[in-house]
């Protein structure tokens, strides 16, 4: 059975940081790229960053590029995710999902971590 338990996140001003991490078990992690997809308040999933099995090659979603910073570590079945400068607009539940990079799953299998930008 698939498992994804994100941490990592919390309340922060402005301009703040946080970093995310998501444990994984249940599947071949060193096969499986890898994503971070969040939905803000009243809003749909959108996807927000993925890496690749090796952890060589990250992408990200326009607002995103160049604040956040998305690895992962296949000793550990771990990905994570750096957010910097961050906005009001970050607000969300952020979750983890193993997959095609930049699919969006129906619904998250995880219970995601809650990262809120607020002065």
């Amino acid at each position: 059975e698939v498992q994804l338990v994100e941490s990592g996140g919390g309340v922060v001003q402005p301009g703040g940081s946080l970093r995310l991490s998501c444990v994984a078990s249940g599947f071949d992690f060193r096969q499986s790229p890898m994503n971070w997809v969040r939905r803000a308040p009243g809003k749909g999933l959108e996807w927000v960053a993925g890496i690749n099995t090796h952890g060589t090659i990250p992408y990200y979603t326009g607002p995103v590029q160049g604040r956040f910073t998305v690895s992962r570590d296949n000793a550990k079945n771990t990905v994570y995710l750096e957010l910097g400068s961050l906005r009001i607009e970050d607000t969300g539940m952020y979750y983890c999902s193993n997959g095609p990079i930049a699919v969006i799953p129906s619904e998250p299998r995880s219970v995601g971590t809650q990262v809120t930008v607020s002065s």
